[in-house]
């Protein structure tokens, strides 16, 4: 029922809009609104099948717009206490699907990576709505956090485009399998941080 109502919402927006609604789209996700990327960026990349969009274009616009999003997030979390945040997540997080939990351990995660997070978290449902808040209450550096953020976003929305693509006009298809594709995204990032790890370790050791 919420996939439906939130998908029609954004095919009207986006029929209407083109480009910029892809934009204004994907920076609400980065926002802490769960307007999810899942139902965005393959509508994006079906319009490109029909001959209505440019797939590289479109993927280009939804990292803009995720990192525009993002920054206002990381803005919002310098400017705000950790308090305040925390009490807003217990009292509204439920309604916009981001609870206290994923922020604590997006918190702990960008202590133990640093700036890294912010590319990695693109792939994970709920963190990645949350994770530019903390990034900003850690101050983490702006230059690296706008960079990781935009290579994870640029290659999340090629993944999708591509999907709505060759999915074409069943795009909205890949509703049930959301689930087994996050397990898949998540054991490539699992992988992907512990070679981070290891190289990090490694270069430690030869200074």
């Amino acid at each position: 029922m919420i996939f439906s109502l939130i998908k029609d919402y954004l095919v009207d927006v986006i029929n209407i809009l083109g480009y910029p609604g892809v934009f204004f789209a994907m920076v609400i996700e980065a926002c802490l609104i769960p307007l999810p990327s899942e139902i965005t960026m393959p509508l994006a990349g079906a319009l490109a099948a029909e001959g209505n969009m440019n797939i590289h274009l479109a993927a280009f616009v939804g990292a803009g717009g995720n990192v525009v999003g993002s920054l206002i997030a990381y803005w919002l979390g310098g400017r705000i206490s950790e308090p305040v945040i925390i009490r807003f997540l217990q009292k509204w997080g439920r309604y916009i699907l981001v609870s206290k939990h994923e922020y604590e351990k997006t918190k702990a995660w960008i202590k133990q990576y640093g700036p890294f997070v912010s590319f990695f978290s693109r792939f994970l449902p709920g963190i990645r709505t949350v994770v530019s808040l903390p990034a900003g209450v850690a101050k983490i550096p702006l230059g690296p956090f706008t960079l990781w953020t935009f290579a994870g976003s640029l290659l999340w929305s090629y993944i999708l485009v591509y999907v709505g693509y060759v999915l074409g006009e069943n795009w909205a298809s890949i509703e049930p399998f959301f689930k087994k594709f996050e397990v898949a995204i998540i054991a490539v990032i699992v992988v992907a941080i512990g070679a981070f790890i290891v190289s990090r370790k490694v270069s430690q050791k030869k200074k």
